[in-house]
């Protein structure tokens, strides 16, 4: 694939990936709100409260049994996949029944739409294309492993490839416009899923190997000149090490090894949704984004799907995928807050499409929003959480609707924090610095994190019990002297952050709960329930809201 396919624009690089200039500011769209990135529909900020459908569960009358219990669970958005087979059986022949019947039950559910383009790869493998393309492996090349194995991955390599997946989705784009641009049901579109090699670093197969050992392409390099200084520290470190050379073949540049092949797979995934993603927009400019399959502890390229948007190849996708509006984690592994920090950083806007669907979810989603200003929280097989997930996500979404005003005015403000445990080895407080004030926060946590429905812990790990309780909230300062606490199984103590200043007291606490944007006062908690003035204190097992106004005193 060389350059004359994907035409680069590198001056709106950075303006594309981090929210896009829109020529029609009524649909959906990403702007900037200090340092958060903010999805706008029908002119006003949203907060996606989501759950990913299980990959077989996108059919709308297979679905349809499900609503009542996602209602139930407090969503106002579905992510939910468009299978590209269902949708071209016949090539050049499209049925548009899966999308329209989503749109229908969708809307009578009051529901926003993320749609997931199953198109050349799901999850590494092309496992979604039609037959057509299936049966057709000379016109439809596969890539190969090192030993000239052809594996069940479509090769990005192949012109025909894309070709055929740039047909298929300019035409769900067009068809999306033609039945929802009035309606705006679909407020994002995911172009792939988890793309990714696996079970080796790079595809083997004869164009890849001529492609390789061609020069890196001068846009890349270019790209790395220009952003010596802010790029990650793995492609930085291994550029600078092999002489920071401009010109040169991959190996000349970035040397030999695993590292170096995911480096080149990374290019050419990125180019090839580079073209599906300016075909769709000019079909239908919605806000993309490109998902990735993380990386377990210690797992080398090749063990992974390798050389999808991970943190340490951003900079290969932002130069090679200049129109993907955002890049974001499917987060699976417990060390949640480490993966989030790495997505939110450096401008990327953060939007959580696959989440771990334990009962950590809960209080997961709200760190997310608050601490990273995430536009969203998805946990997947949303039609399947366990039954002692649902209450705690239910009530977790039930507060995230009555605070969405609140957090929409917040976010990119640094008046707001989430409140969440590093993970189960963390024992010291969570120190939050907001306004005047530095907060201690503690964890009520009486057992290991838990894991996902039909995830096993690993050998010789400790055991957990999936039905604890989670624990964790969010805090924001709405005065100089008056914050807003949620969540479960916290407790706060204040003091001021100048130091030898007077002793902070709590002038007053009460719970309550936001009524239409209005707070509505429940019951006083200034005895027994803060310790007689000494601490904040919000009970393990439920979601509630408390105001607490400060005073000082010597």
């Amino acid at each position: 694939m060389r350059s004359k396919l994907f035409p680069l624009a590198f001056s709106v690089t950075l303006l594309c990936l981090f929210g896009s200039v829109r020529a029609d500011d009524s649909l959906p769209h990403l702007r900037r709100q200090g340092n958060a990135t903010q999805l706008i529909v029908h002119g006003e900020p949203i907060l996606m409260r989501g759950g990913e459908l299980g990959n077989s569960t996108g059919e709308p009358d297979y679905l349809r049994q499900y609503w009542p219990r996602l209602k139930a669970l407090n969503l106002n958005t579905i992510v939910a996949p468009v299978y590209w087979e269902l949708m071209e059986p016949e090539e050049g022949k499209f049925d548009f029944a899966q999308l329209d019947g989503l749109l229908k039950d969708a809307r009578a559910q009051n529901m926003h739409l993320v749609l997931l383009w199953f198109g050349v790869w799901k999850n590494s493998m092309s496992t979604y294309v039609p037959g057509w393309v299936k049966g057709d492996s000379t016109r439809f090349p596969h890539s190969q492993d090192s030993a000239g194995n052809a594996l069940e991955i479509l090769s990005p390599f192949s012109e025909k490839v894309l070709a055929a997946d740039v047909k298929a989705f300019r035409a769900l784009m067009s068809h999306l416009r033609a039945v929802d641009q009035k309606e705006n049901t679909v407020v994002l579109v995911q172009v792939e899923n988890e793309i990714g090699m696996i079970p080796e670093a790079r595809d083997h197969s004869p164009e890849a190997e001529r492609k390789f050992r061609e020069a890196v392409p001068a846009e890349l390099t270019a790209y790395l000149a220009k952003n010596t200084d802010t790029l990650a520290a793995e492609l930085r470190d291994s550029w600078v090490a092999h002489g920071k050379k401009t010109t040169g073949t991959w190996t000349e540049l970035f040397g030999e090894g695993t590292a170096t092949d995911e480096i080149f797979m990374a290019w050419h995934f990125s180019r090839f949704v580079e073209e599906l993603t300016v075909k769709g927009k000019a079909e239908y400019p919605l806000p993309m984004y490109v998902n990735a399959a993380l990386i377990r502890p210690g797992h080398k390229p090749g063990q992974y799907p390798s050389a999808g948007p991970l943190p340490h190849l951003f900079d290969v996708w932002r130069a090679g995928a200049p129109s993907v509006d955002l890049l974001a984690p499917d987060i699976y592994f417990t060390n949640f807050v480490e993966w989030v920090r790495k997505y939110a950083g450096r401008g990327n806007g953060l939007f959580i499409p696959e989440a771990l669907r334990s009962v950590d979810a809960s209080v997961n989603g709200l760190y997310a929003i608050a601490n990273y200003n995430a536009m969203g929280f998805s946990p997947f097989g949303i039609e399947s959480v366990s039954e002692s997930a649902t209450k705690y996500l239910a009530d977790s979404f039930g507060l995230v609707a009555q605070l969405t005003p609140l957090i929409l005015e917040h976010q990119g403000r640094g008046t707001m924090a989430g409140l969440l445990p590093e993970g189960p080895e963390q024992r010291q407080p969570q120190q939050v610095l907001l306004g005047g004030y530095t907060m201690h926060v503690t964890f009520e946590k009486p057992s290991g994190p838990d894991l996902a429905d039909g995830v096993v812990p690993p050998a010789g790990s400790a055991s957990v019990n999936p039905a604890s309780p989670p624990t964790g909230g969010l805090i924001i300062a709405t005065a100089a002297d008056e914050f807003i606490i949620g969540g479960t199984g916290i407790t706060t103590t204040f003091q001021l952050r100048k130091p030898d200043g007077p002793q902070v007291g709590l002038l007053s606490v009460e719970e309550g709960r936001f009524v239409e944007g209005k707070w509505t006062h429940i019951r006083w908690l200034n005895g027994d329930q803060t310790h007689q003035g000494r601490h904040v204190k919000l009970d393990l097992g439920r979601f509630s809201l408390q105001k607490v106004k400060l005073y000082q005193y010597r």
